[in-house]
């Protein structure tokens, strides 16, 4: 599939979900919980029907997995070579606390791999895509889009870190580094400050699930960046069971 032929329609799905979670999150919204505890509002139900429509006019034929909509058997699910992965808000809960620091997010799955990512950033009109070796761009709030690509590190190396979800294992791995700066983010932005030479590294030793990783990790590695589990391997997807292992995204630095 050329990638570059579909891509301005993703953005604009993406965007048209946007705008649904902006109008939701300017709103007095109520919060409802999961049977995970995980907090649920209307707005990440709106943000998934714009995003399932919408994709399914773009091309009919590729299945879609998404956080609001993953119940799908694995017995269906092993059989997809390609697939869209969506979060249709990344970071309900930077949500609720109304920090703005929460995206919606798009992927596209080829072989276990992210091939295409876009990640928007409803409070701010920002948005990051990026295609496998084709590399990653960055609009700002002016509406201008400029490519973007990792830093090489520098000393002090620049940690970002979850501000809801820093558990003491990586807390613990963040102290090996030995002198670093922290830098804090909610959601898939921490692979975005990566991708746009903001931050060097983000280790993650705690619970995600494939639908939060992937379309960052795609605007990553684009970028020039890498997101590896702890032995090394490149963080992959399709997997029977959705949760992560823990991983490090990085520009480069690690291991």
């Amino acid at each position: 599939m050329p990638y570059n032929s579909i891509l301005s329609d993703v953005i604009r799905v993406a965007d048209e979900a946007s705008e649904r979670v902006l109008h939701i999150y300017q709103s007095d919204f109520d919060v409802h919980f999961k049977n995970d505890k995980s907090p649920i509002t209307a707005a990440d139900l709106a943000s998934h029907e714009v995003i399932v429509r919408g994709l399914r006019c773009i091309n009919n034929d590729i299945p879609l997995l998404s956080e609001e909509g993953s119940e799908i058997p694995w017995e269906e699910r092993r059989h997809w070579r390609r697939f869209w992965l969506i979060d249709p808000v990344d970071g309900t809960r930077e949500f609720t606390q109304r920090s703005g620091e929460f995206t919606v997010n798009i992927a596209l799955i080829e072989n276990g791999e992210p091939v295409l990512g876009v990640v928007t950033v409803p409070a701010s009109g920002e948005a990051y895509w990026g295609i496998k070796g084709e590399g990653a761009y960055k609009r700002d709030r002016l509406g201008h889009a400029h490519p973007i690509r990792v830093l090489e590190p520098r000393t002090p190396r620049r940690v970002v870190a979850s501000k809801n979800h820093l558990n003491q294992e990586t807390s613990a791995f963040i102290e090996t580094l030995g002198e670093h700066e922290l830098v804090q983010a909610g959601s898939s932005l921490k692979f975005c400050r990566i991708a746009e030479g903001r931050a060097d590294i983000y280790p993650r030793l705690g619970p995600t699930n494939e639908w939060d990783t992937a379309a960052a990790q795609a605007v990553l590695v684009a970028a020039g960046g890498r997101v590896d589990t702890l032995d090394g391997q490149p963080l992959r997807y399709g997997k029977e069971n959705p949760l992560n292992p823990h991983f490090v995204a990085s520009s480069g630095c690690y291991p």
